[in-house]
């Protein structure tokens, strides 16, 4: 009964979307595959009608096996116009949900690396494109090492990046957040670049409390779209694999609040500093520094989770 009035009240809506006069060019940098977020982010991304998207790039450990995914995704979709690009391969790590895209080859990647195609993007549309990355950030340190003032030239940067006051699973400690201490020399590089607050980061200290109940997962198996289905099929490879013992385990979209901040930034405090990232992987705010970015602080998780599974559940994108 509960699911049929929630799904009800999706149907009943009299705007399905906020349309809006211009879209906003996004360039998306994942790493896709990992966790399961990165998937729920990419699928808010492709059902948001207020992006174009410019760009779909894979960061860190095996790129080649996250980009069949996101081609994968594409060509079912009908998206198959949107790049798909391969960062700097870091490892020959197989992760549980490259089997969800194993032996796709209908579609090919960008014969453009990571560098070449951001820069060249950023170059042709300064100040348009807003950079999104919600992996680990090799790529940016290696735009960076090419162009040290490349980053100026997005008009906005959102990342989920940083733990300030709260470490994982909600524990008042800050700790390394992985996308940090994946690669402190990248990720050091890539918070000193940031010079005129282009940066928003989008931490562990809002992120960590957005997750998708099993209601929600049930209407998302229930829609049976293509959008839905692909998230269903990989959040089963990444529970099973990684979680088999608890099946109750309820996934943390991180990454999808990263794209929520740009799509509805009144669910979200934001608070200007001066982020700084030590040789562990800390990231703190210096409060005797000018403020050089800005940080998402508090969110209204049930706001913002209520707008993504409408955007999930009311889309119909299908190659067909």
């Amino acid at each position: 009964m509960k699911i049929a009035l929630v799904w009800s009240v999706l149907l009943t809506s009299t705007s399905l979307f906020a349309q809006s006069p211009q879209k906003e060019k996004i360039i998306f940098d994942c790493d896709l595959g990992d966790d399961i977020d990165d998937m729920y982010a990419l699928a808010l991304m492709l059902a948001s009608p207020e992006f174009e998207v410019m760009g779909i790039v894979m960061d860190f450990a095996n790129t080649p096996e996250r980009g069949k995914m996101a081609l994968k995704l594409l060509y079912e979709l009908g998206l198959d116009d949107i790049p798909v690009v391969i960062g700097r391969k870091t490892s020959d790590v197989y992760s549980p949900q490259y089997i969800w895209a194993e032996g796709f080859d209908q579609l090919k990647p960008s014969p453009m690396d990571a560098v070449e195609f951001i820069s060249s993007t950023l170059e042709k549309y300064p100040n348009e494109v807003n950079l999104v990355t919600v992996g680990p950030v090799p790529n940016m340190k290696d735009l960076l090492d090419k162009d040290p003032t490349i980053l100026q030239k997005a008009k906005h940067i959102y990342a989920m990046f940083g733990s300030f006051n709260m470490g994982y699973n909600s524990s008042t400690t800050p700790s390394p957040e992985w996308n940090v201490v994946a690669d402190v020399e990248a990720s050091k590089a890539f918070v000193e670049a940031d010079k005129g607050g282009k940066i928003t980061y989008v931490p562990l200290d809002v992120t960590a409390f957005v997750t998708v109940s099993e209601e929600n997962r049930n209407l998302l198996q229930m829609r049976n779209s293509t959008l839905t289905d692909a998230i269903c099929a990989n959040y089963v490879l990444w529970r099973y694999m990684h979680y088999a013992k608890d099946l109750n385990y309820v996934p943390i979209v991180y990454d999808a609040v990263a794209i929520g901040v740009i799509l509805w930034p009144e669910l979200f405090h934001i608070e200007e500093g001066y982020v700084e990232v030590d040789d562990k992987g800390y990231t703190s705010i210096n409060k005797e520094k000018k403020p050089n970015a800005k940080i998402a602080l508090h969110i209204n998780e049930d706001e913002f989770m209520q707008r993504m599974m409408k955007r999930l559940l009311l889309q119909n994108l299908d190659k067909n």
